[in-house]
C-alpha cells in the first residue's frame, strides 16, 4: 500500500485487543491465572490477532483481493533461498539470544546461577506424585534443553495466530510510515495486547502498570527483530518460527537460577533481554539490513525505496 489506511489499522488494533480482553474475561471473573480454563484460554487468546487480521482483510478489503496472500506473507515463499535461511535462523537463534540474556543478567547481578539447579529440582519434586523417585536433575535439564527445537515447532502453531496479525497484517499496513516507525509501533501494540494477562501477574508477577510497561519494552525490542525477519524475507514464516522458538526457550532462566529471579530484570522479555536484542538490532542496522527489503505485495522483486531508511535498495 502507498499510504496507511488509518481506519483499518484502528479497527485491527481495537478488535485484537478487545477480543483478547473478552477471551481473558473468565480469568478475571474467576481465579486469575489459576483458573482451570486458563490452559485453553491462553492459547485461544493467541488466535485473536489472526481473527482481527482476517476481519480487516475480508470485511474492509485491506489489502485488495489478489494481493492478500503476499501482503500477509503467507505465499509465495519468494525469494526462496532467503526465506528458508531466515526460517532456520528464526528457529535456532532465539534460544541463543535467551542464553546470552541469562549471561548478561548474571553479570549484572540480577540472577545467581547454580549448576546444581536447586530451584528447578524443587519444582520437579513438587510435580512428582508422593513417594515417586526423583530423577537425576542433570538428565532432566539436558532433556529440556535438547527438546527446545522441537518445542519451538510446537509453539509455532500457536504463534502463527499472533504473527498473522502483528507481522502478517500490521507491519505491512504501517509500512508506508517508514521502517522504524512501523517496527516500533507494531511492537508497542503487541505489548499492550498482552495487558489482560500481564495485569493478572503473567510473565513478571506484577499486577500494575509497571508489568505492562515491561511487556511493551520486551515486545518492542523483540518485535524489531521479528519485524526484521518479516521485512527482510517478505514472509511471515520466519517470524512465526522465531516467536515459537522464543516461547520455547523463555523458561531457561528459571532452570539455571538458584532462586526465583525478577523476570522484569533477568527474563528474556525483561531488561537483560532488551540489552541483548538491542545489540543484535544495532549490528543489523550497521550492516544495512533494515534497508534491504523485497516487496511485501506483488509477485516480483524490484527496486524499492523504503521510507525512513535512505536510498532505494535492491532486494538481495
Amino acid at each position: 500500500m502507498s499510504r496507511v489506511r488509518a481506519a483499518s489499522v484502528v479497527v485491527f488494533v481495537a478488535l485484537s485487543c478487545g477480543l483478547a480482553w473478552l477471551v481473558a474475561l473468565p480469568l478475571w471473573l474467576g481465579d486469575g491465572l489459576a483458573e482451570p480454563s486458563a490452559w485453553f484460554l491462553l492459547p485461544a487468546m493467541m488466535m485473536t490477532p489472526a481473527v482481527a487480521a482476517l476481519v480487516v482483510t475480508f470485511a474492509l478489503r485491506v489489502p485488495a483481493p489478489g494481493e492478500r496472500l503476499r501482503f500477509l506473507g503467507v505465499w509465495p515463499l519468494r525469494p526462496a533461498r532467503r526465506v528458508v535461511w531466515l526460517m532456520v535462523a528464526g528457529w535456532l537463534v532465539p534460544p541463543l539470544l535467551v542464553v546470552l540474556g541469562i549471561v548478561v543478567a548474571a553479570a549484572l547481578g540480577w540472577v545467581r546461577l547454580d549448576p546444581t539447579f536447586p530451584a528447578f529440582s524443587a519444582e520437579i519434586a513438587k510435580a512428582l506424585p508422593a513417594g515417586a523417585p526423583m530423577p537425576p536433575v542433570e538428565i532432566v535439564v539436558i532433556s529440556q534443553i535438547l527438546l527446545i527445537p522441537v518445542g519451538a515447532l510446537v509453539n509455532s502453531v500457536l504463534a502463527f495466530g499472533e504473527e498473522l496479525g502483528w507481522r502478517g497484517w500490521l507491519v505491512p499496513a504501517l509500512r508506508p510510515l517508514g521502517t522504524w516507525p512501523t517496527l516500533l509501533i507494531s511492537g508497542a501494540v503487541w505489548g499492550v495486547w498482552h495487558s489482560p494477562l500481564i495485569l493478572l501477574g503473567y510473565n513478571f508477577g506484577r499486577t500494575d502498570i509497571t508489568g505492562v510497561l515491561f511487556m511493551i519494552g520486551g515486545c518492542v525490542t523483540w518485535g524489531v527483530l521479528l519485524g526484521w525477519l518479516r521485512l527482510r524475507s517478505a514472509s511471515v514464516w520466519p517470524a512465526v518460527l522465531a516467536h515459537g522458538s522464543l516461547n520455547a526457550a523463555a523458561g531457561l532462566v528459571l532452570i539455571f537460577a538458584a532462586a526465583q529471579p525478577d523476570l522484569a530484570l533477568a527474563g528474556p522479555l525483561g531488561i537483560a533481554g532488551w540489552i541483548v536484542a538491542a545489540v543484535v538490532i544495532a549490528a543489523l542496522a550497521l550492516a544495512g539490513q533494515f534497508r534491504r527489503q523485497p516487496e511485501l505485495a506483488g509477485a516480483t522483486e524490484q527496486l524499492l525505496s523504503v521510507p525512513g531508511t535512505g536510498r532505494g535498495q535492491h532486494a538481495s
